[in-house]
């Protein structure tokens, strides 16, 4: 919001409606993140035209890979800082371990500008807030409002998590308590194929409460919405029952009869229905549409609408650019989508070839949703039934719980894999 304490324009003006998300440099899902070729991921994708990362500290070593991404010699000589945007979080420090203390909000955003090496963060959320008290959330909002004030060092300020009436409920109370909305409210993994309560809960409640923006993230449920289930690095992490992994993997065997696969029809749907059904919690920032030599803004290239937020999570090169080429056929059904794609030197049917793919995931989506009855819009208690907080202080000699640079093997690709291998770890495009 723009006020006297916060100069900024509203962060709906200038964010840009597709964030890459950094979770994927980090040992939850793959073995290695210093082995991912991870500068080169976000050169592309800021080549590509994404501007803007959402990282955390609680990703292992994500910010610290993002910020050296970002400190190169090529962003350096094509983009200035304000070209792109940079998203973080404070408060979280490890799966049972949360520090909300003005103290800890303080240290951890100095921490994340010396690892992303710039000199403000656009915008930093709390992190998991289901993980702690409502005051304690209301008191690090309050500290990260006092930096953003005091130092400028922060841009815009929000809270993350995955209990939608938890994010409502603390939206709300920020607002009454200290009469200034949340700038932005993340949630994750609640609208997918499987859930849309983000939507049908979430959205009217947020929007009351005065928060500008509302990313989704997660489309595939924390990787749970794919042919091979969900990511299991060293130990099952993952939250969802037995249950719902077992219907999942029938509604995948479903979708592959019909020469599709899960991920690529809950990708799609997931963007697609969140540009339109969250655009009112949504951005008119740089869509990324691939119109060379300018830079974009909906005003230019798509008439000025806000488009609901989402945020991507890609660990390799494919992966990368086929999502972005499914994104920008997304973009290409938009209203004014035919004159977007031939300006971007697509085809000049594309628009036409957009709505009937649009159809046909529609299509899909709906017979995966009959499989799913009974476990639609099901969500998994956060925090667990069990969870207690372990925060303790820790001394700075301890090793880090990632693998560090020294302990990394070379990011050497095997060129034997099996083929069914590569398959299983790619988008394909569809």
């Amino acid at each position: 919001m723009v006020s006297e304490s916060n100069p900024s324009p509203p962060l709906s003006d200038i964010l840009p409606p597709l964030i890459f998300g950094c979770a994927t440099f980090n040992t939850q899902f793959v073995e290695d993140p210093y082995a991912l070729d991870s500068a080169g991921l976000i050169h592309n994708a800021l080549s590509l035209g994404v501007r803007a990362f959402d990282t955390s500290p609680y990703y292992g070593p994500s910010e610290e890979l993002l910020g050296k991404a970002l400190d190169s010699p090529f962003v350096r000589n094509n983009f200035s800082r304000k070209d792109f945007f940079v998203l973080t979080k404070v408060g979280r420090i490890a799966s049972s371990e949360f520090d909300y203390s003005p103290s800890w909000v303080r240290q951890s955003v100095q921490r994340s500008l010396d690892r992303l090496k710039s000199e403000y963060l656009d915008v930093v959320y709390c992190h998991d807030v289901e993980f702690v008290s409502p005051e304690e959330v209301l008191e690090a909002v309050k500290e990260l409002r006092r930096i953003r004030d005091e130092t400028g060092t922060i841009k815009y300020v929000g809270i993350s998590g995955y209990p939608v009436p938890t994010l409502c409920d603390l939206a709300e109370r920020v607002k009454e308590e200290t009469g200034e909305p949340l700038d932005i409210v993340m949630s994750y993994a609640n609208f997918t194929v499987q859930n849309s309560t983000l939507l049908s809960k979430g959205v009217s409640r947020l929007q009351a409460a005065g928060v500008d923006v509302v990313p989704n993230a997660s489309p595939l449920g924390m990787g749970l919405l794919r042919q091979c289930g969900p990511p299991i690095i060293g130990e099952d992490w993952h939250p969802s029952p037995p249950g719902l992994r077992a219907i999942v993997h029938r509604a995948s065997n479903f979708v592959d009869c019909h020469d599709e696969k899960l991920e690529v029809v809950a990708i799609r749907y997931a963007l697609e229905t969140w540009l339109r059904e969250g655009s009112v919690v949504g951005s008119r920032g740089d869509p990324a549409s691939g119109v060379q030599g300018e830079r974009e803004s909906n005003e230019q290239n798509l008439g000025g609408k806000k488009l609901g937020v989402s945020v991507m999570g890609v660990s390799s090169g494919s992966e990368l650019e086929k999502t972005m080429q499914v994104w920008r056929s997304i973009l290409d059904g938009l209203e004014n989508g035919q004159e977007t794609a031939i300006r971007a030197g697509r085809w000049k049917r594309d628009h036409e070839w957009s709505l009937n793919r649009q159809k046909a995931v529609q299509l899909l989506t709906e017979g995966i949703q009959e499989m799913l009855e009974g476990w639609l819009d099901y969500t998994w208690p956060s925090p667990p039934p069990d969870f207690v907080n372990t925060r303790a202080q820790k001394s700075e000699s301890e090793p880090a719980p990632w693998l560090t640079p020294a302990a990394s093997p070379e990011a050497d690709v095997p060129d034997d894999l099996p083929a069914e291998v590569k398959d299983r770890i790619q988008i394909p495009l569809r």
